[in-house]
Formats: structure tokens, C-alpha cells, sequence
């Protein structure tokens, strides 16, 4: 047994051999040597076939699957100009500098001249180096923006010069700094342009880099402004040329307006002179927080001025400078009774800013609602006398106030006017007399002529952002009687001015209620006229003989003993219209909305002109509850617009108002004729 053991122990301890790499194992690896080696033969056979049969296609079927020249043609959005053809907005080609960092640094040569040249481009240098350390494989890099096509222009005209050939060797090291200026690359656009500056800004609107309008024009018209992009394709041919196809982009069509611009001038300059003249009085801050002023055309409903104060830049509307002496709005756009100074400006967050300037940008005449006041008494006795309500043999009594559902509800003449006709009630602009009609009219009727003369109801004028007041009057089976006693004089219902101006044209112009409107006609590129905007008469407000008696009334307003609006008529001119004074939220606030409402001539009214003045920012002391504060606007427009619209005098003028004349260049054209001007 021990033996065995011993035997096992020395079998254990033997080394073993190692297998050996045999001539069998040699055999087997050379032969998968071999078949491998012929398969890539084959392979190789095989792909010099096809290459030679079928190469062509197969090559043309590859890059036909490549983009080639594949670049976008900006289009020009079209022009706004005014009725004359003065260009207010404009589109001017420009371009983007771009820097391709790949083939600038190719050749450390290129890389200086190339940073240089940028530089007298407008560019940052330093900024455009950094970029192509970080991304040296980047092919598209914008290093400015809106290069002017005049700049572009030198340069090129410099590059071209530089690298002449036959000049190589005058040039010397000039040429060598040319020739390796690499890498760059323009991008054309186009660029809005205003020229009018702050002059018809809330009209326009403005448009940012992508063409998209914002208020205004801009804004209604988008679509119309724009044009469709163009694009360059490329493609190969049958022999693997690299071909072109063009569409060229369409530009946009143009807008023709209504508007003036020597008219819009002398509006946007009384506009300002007035805010100037009373800025910081009773409290720092603008000469009022609102002015706004319109002129239609009566007969056909075009506008041939809108202008409202504060304005702005059209070409730098963020500017934060045009929002001091504003009123300091709350979150849900509520008066603070604080007013916008510089450091108000650095406190306001961005959105807080936004706000403020979006109330800046947004059109007074068009978007702001407000109680009209006594403007709107012709409204109502046109209602009466429609209605048969009022008679103008009628005569009323005031004695200060009305006792209405046991409210004293009082005149603006406390002592009371005694007896009154219909036209000397609309003369003394007298409350209780109103009172007195609306009663008469009663609740249904009134109401419906309200409907008539379009309160309630958007205008639709061509603008963006007019703002919606069917919530803002009464309807008949809301109303009681004191609504409806305080609704009479233009209390406890809300408009805007482009709804009062068009309802007043038509009680003027013989009862045509026209759609208003500021685009005469829509132009292609080239000039070819698109469409002409005509004018549309929607309704008729109220009879010939009703329009008559009330333009009898309020030429009584401008010229009677007792009116109202006797500041408001230029000189050399009769005018009819009607002064308003508004107490605005909360009442007994001391704060008013003042108006005048007018057209001229007397006789022959050709034009509506209403300016609103929102809070008048007046001395210490002096009440704002007075239509001084908008009829001397009025007075002073209608001077400088009705000669210019050769609209000649029919009144003697004093020796003050011809000196006044002479001062502002004015002729006194009492002794002028039609024939005269021809």
C-alpha cells in the first residue's frame, strides 16, 4: 500500500510537456489565409465593375442627396407714405457681416487683415477672435449687424482696388494685406426705416427685424407689408455641373394714407407746445397725462390728422428717456398718482417698463376710453328732435340742479340759467335742460340712439388695437333715472375719440355715418394700384333738417354771447362745435377730462377737428374743469390748417388777429376766391 503511493506522488511531480504547433494546425491557417486573400480580391473585382459600369449614377445619386446653394432672398416690406407721397416708413437694404472661421484660419496669414478689416466694418474685433478660438470650425458667425448698403459699398469698392493684379507690385505689401482678408461674407436684409420720426408714431407702429408689425399700421396691415422670401436652389446636372435656380422674392405692397403730413405737423406741434407749456405746474410730469387730436374729412370719413402726447421715437421706440413725466401705472394699470422720473425708471422691472412703454405705444384716439362730457349733448338732443321728443320751439327751466330719484344733480352753473330754447340750452352747454330732453326721450330711445351714433360699437377703423366700449354703456332695461339723467350730458358712459368724431361728422354732414378710415389705396412695388380704399357709408344717424338746426346750435356755441367755445375760432373763420368737461373716478377729485368738438367752415363744414386734453397739468390753484385748456389747441390749429387746405376767410379780421397772422407768415385771405387760387 505504501508502494502505491509513492508512485502516485512521483506521477504529480512530473513537468508536463506543452502541446506542439503541428503541421496539421500550419495546414488549416494557411488555407483560411488563402480564402480570405481571394475574397478580397473578388471584393476588389467586384467594386472596379461597378465602378466602371455604374459609377456615374451611383455618384449622381449621392450628391444629388447634398444641399447646394440653398440661401434665402429676403424681401422688402412695403413703404407707408402720406396722401402727398412723403415717405413715413420705409425698408433700407442692409446687411449682416459674417465671419466663416474656418477659412480664416486656414493660413495663420489671414487671420490679422481679416480682424482688421472687420474693425472698419463696424465690428467688434476682439469679440469676433474670441469666437473663432473657441469654434476655429464654425462657418457662420455674425459678427455686426444692419451694415448700411453705403459702407458695404466703400468696402468692396476698397477690396477690389486692393487686390488688382496688375497693381501687385506698385502695391507691394497693401496688396498682401488685401489679398489675405478672408473669411467674410455679407448677408443681405432689410432694415425699417423711419424718417418721420416721432411726428405720426402711434399711427404707423413699428416693426421689428423679422417684419413683424407691432400697433398701428404696422400691425393691421402685416400681411399686406409683407412680402414673400425668395431663394436660390442649386442641383447638378447630367454632367455633375452645379447649376442655379433663382425664385425671386416678392416685395411688399405699399400703403397710401390719408393723412397730411404737413397737417399731421401742425397738429404734433400745438400738441407739444401745449405739454411744454405746462409741464411740471401743479406736479412734475407732462402738461397733461393724455392730449389727442383728430381731423376727418366730414364728406367721405378719411382721417386727415391723428396725433396724441406723449409721442415717441419710431426709430428707437424702447427708449425708456420718452416715458419721463408719465403717469405711473399699477400692475392691473391703475393710476398711482406717481409720475415717471429717472429714478422711478431705474427701480421699474422689466416688465413694470414694458407696461409703461406699451402705454406709451398704445394710440390714444383709438384705445383709451374715457366719459366724453358735454360733447355728447348734441348727441342727445339729435335724438330728441329725431324721435319727436324735442321740438326746437321747446323751452326748459334750470335753476342749478335736478331733483332726479331724489339725487340733486347739478348744472355747471350753480346759480342756474333760467328759461332756455333748445339752442341756447346747447349754447350754455346747460345740464338741467339736457336732463329734461333725455326724460322726454325715455329710456329705449335714448339707448337706441346711442346705437345709432355707434357708442357701444367699435368704428373699425384701419388700426390696430381700438379699443371694445359695449361694456362700457347702458342698455335700456339696465338704466335708471339717473343714469339716464346723467348719461344726457355725457356722464357714467365711456367712448373713444375716433367713435365721437365719426358720429359728430355725420350730424354735420347731413346725417352719412362714414366708416373712418386713414389707407386711401394699397400700391404694388412698381406703383400699380392694388386696391383703392372708398369711401363706405355705413348708416344714416339722422335727418337733413335734424343736421341743419344742430349746426345752427353749436356755431351759437363758438359765437354766442353766453357760449362756451368762443376761444376755439381762428381767426377770419366761423366754426361751429361743442366744448366738453369730464369729472373723472373718483368724483369730487378735482381732476377733469376737457374737450372741444368743432368743424369748419360754418356753412360748408369740410372737416371735424376734436382734441381731448386728459388731466391738464395747471398752475397751482387754477381748476382743470375748464375747455380753455382744449379750445386754444383747436383755435391754434385751425389758424395754419384751414388756409393751408384753401379754405378761405368770409369774417373781418381785427388788428390783433392780423398782426397775429403776420407773425405766423399767414395771409388774410378774407378778399380770396376759388378762382383766385386756380
Amino acid at each position: 500500500m505504501a508502494e502505491k503511493k509513492k508512485r502516485r506522488a512521483a506521477r504529480r511531480s512530473r513537468t508536463r510537456s506543452p502541446k506542439r504547433f503541428t503541421m496539421s494546425m500550419q495546414r488549416k491557417l494557411i488555407w483560411l489565409f488563402m480564402i480570405i486573400l481571394f475574397c478580397f480580391i473578388g471584393l476588389s473585382v467586384r467594386l472596379i465593375v461597378i465602378n466602371r459600369n455604374k459609377g456615374q449614377e451611383y455618384t449622381k445619386q449621392v450628391f444629388s442627396q447634398q444641399a447646394y446653394e440653398n440661401e434665402t432672398i429676403p424681401y422688402k416690406r412695403g413703404k407707408i407714405t402720406d396722401c402727398k407721397g412723403t415717405v413715413l416708413a420705409d425698408s433700407q437694404l442692409v446687411y449682416n457681416v459674417i465671419v466663416d472661421s474656418k477659412a480664416v484660419l486656414s493660413n495663420d496669414n489671414y487671420l490679422e487683415p481679416t480682424l482688421d478689416a472687420l474693425e472698419k466694418l463696424g465690428a467688434d474685433a476682439e469679440r469676433v477672435r474670441e469666437y473663432m478660438q473657441k469654434n476655429p470650425s464654425s462657418q457662420y458667425f455674425i459678427a455686426r449687424k444692419n451694415l448700411p448698403y453705403s459702407e458695404k459699398k466703400k468696402y468692396d469698392t476698397q477690396l477690389e482696388e486692393g487686390i488688382k493684379e496688375e497693381d501687385a507690385q506698385k502695391l507691394g505689401d497693401k496688396y498682401r494685406y488685401y489679398s489675405n482678408i478672408k473669411g467674410i461674407w455679407f448677408e443681405s436684409n432689410y432694415s425699417r426705416t423711419y424718417p418721420s420720426g416721432d411726428l405720426i408714431s402711434d399711427v404707423i407702429g413699428f416693426a421689428n427685424g423679422a417684419n413683424e408689425g407691432s400697433f398701428g399700421l404696422e400691425e393691421y396691415y402685416n400681411d399686406v407689408l409683407n412680402g414673400t422670401e425668395g431663394r436660390i436652389y442649386g442641383y447638378l446636372d447630367d454632367n455633375l455641373s452645379l447649376e442655379r435656380t433663382t425664385v425671386a422674392a416678392r416685395d411688399g405692397d405699399n400703403l397710401v394714407l390719408t393723412i397730411d403730413e404737413n397737417i399731421q405737423s401742425i397738429v404734433m406741434k400745438h400738441l407739444k407746445r401745449f405739454g411744454e407749456q405746462y409741464q411740471d405746474n401743479d406736479h412734475y410730469g407732462n402738461g397733461a397725462n393724455n392730449i389727442g387730436c383728430i381731423i376727418m374729412d366730414v364728406n367721405n370719413g378719411e382721417i386727415k390728422a391723428m396725433a396724441s402726447y406723449p409721442s415717441f421715437d419710431l426709430s428707437d421706440p424702447y427708449d425708456t428717456d420718452a416715458l419721463l413725466g408719465m403717469p405711473l401705472l399699477t400692475d392691473s394699470g391703475e393710476l398711482t398718482g406717481d409720475y415717471i422720473s429717472k429714478t422711478t425708471i431705474s427701480l421699474l422691472s422689466e416688465e413694470e417698463r414694458l407696461q409703461a412703454l406699451t402705454s406709451l405705444w398704445r394710440n390714444y384716439c383709438i384705445s383709451s376710453t374715457y366719459e366724453p362730457g358735454s360733447v355728447s349733448k348734441p348727441f342727445t338732443v339729435a335724438a330728441g328732435l329725431e324721435t319727436g321728443a324735442v321740438s326746437p320751439d321747446d323751452t326748459y327751466y334750470c335753476e342749478g340742479y335736478l331733483d332726479v330719484a331724489g339725487n340733486k344733480i347739478g348744472c355747471h352753473n350753480i346759480y342756474g340759467d333760467g328759461t332756455l330754447t333748445v339752442g341756447e340750452a346747447v349754447e350754455r352747454s346747460c345740464n338741467v335742460a339736457l336732463m329734461y330732453m333725455a326724460d322726454d326721450i325715455g329710456y329705449e330711445d335714448f339707448c337706441e340712439y346711442q346705437n345709432i351714433f355707434n357708442f357701444g360699437l367699435r368704428t373699425n377703423i384701419d388700426l390696430a388695437d381700438e379699443a371694445r366700449t359695449e361694456n362700457l354703456i347702458y342698455k335700456a332695461e339696465d338704466m335708471g333715472e339717473a343714469d339716464l339723467a346723467t348719461n344726457s350730458f355725457g356722464q357714467n358712459f365711456d367712448v373713444t375719440m375716433i367713435q365721437m368724431i365719426t358720429a359728430f361728422s355725420s350730424i354735420v354732414n347731413g346725417g352719412i355715418y362714414y366708416e373712418p378710415h386713414i389707407v386711401s389705396k394699397i400700391t404694388s412695388p412698381s406703383g400699380a394700384t392694388v386696391k383703392t380704399i372708398e369711401p363706405r357709408i355705413l348708416k344714416k344717424t339722422v335727418s337733413e333738417e335734424t343736421s341743419t338746426l344742430l349746426k345752427e346750435y353749436m356755431v351759437q356755441v363758438v359765437e354766442g354771447e353766453n357760449g362756451t367755445g368762443k376761444t376755439a375760432r381762428p381767426a377770419g373763420y366761423r366754426i361751429g362745435g361743442k366744448t366738453g368737461t369730464a369729472e373723472t373716478l373718483p368724483r369730487d377729485n378735482g381732476e377733469y377730462v376737457v374737450s372741444f368738438m368743432g368743424y369748419a367752415p360754418a356753412d360748408d363744414p369740410q372737416i371735424a377737428i376734436y382734441v381731448v386734453v386728459d388731466r391738464p397739468n395747471v398752475e397751482k390753484g387754477e381748476k382743470q374743469a375748464d375747455a380753455k385748456f382744449a379750445t386754444g389747441i383747436v383755435r391754434n390749429i385751425l389758424t395754419e390748417v384751414l388756409p393751408y387746405m384753401n379754405i378761405y376767410m368770409t369774417e373781418e379780421l381785427t388788428d390783433e388777429e392780423r398782426a397775429e397772422l403776420q407773425e405766423l407768415g399767414l395771409k388774410d385771405t378774407t378778399g380770396y376766391t376759388d378762382a383766385d387760387s386756380e
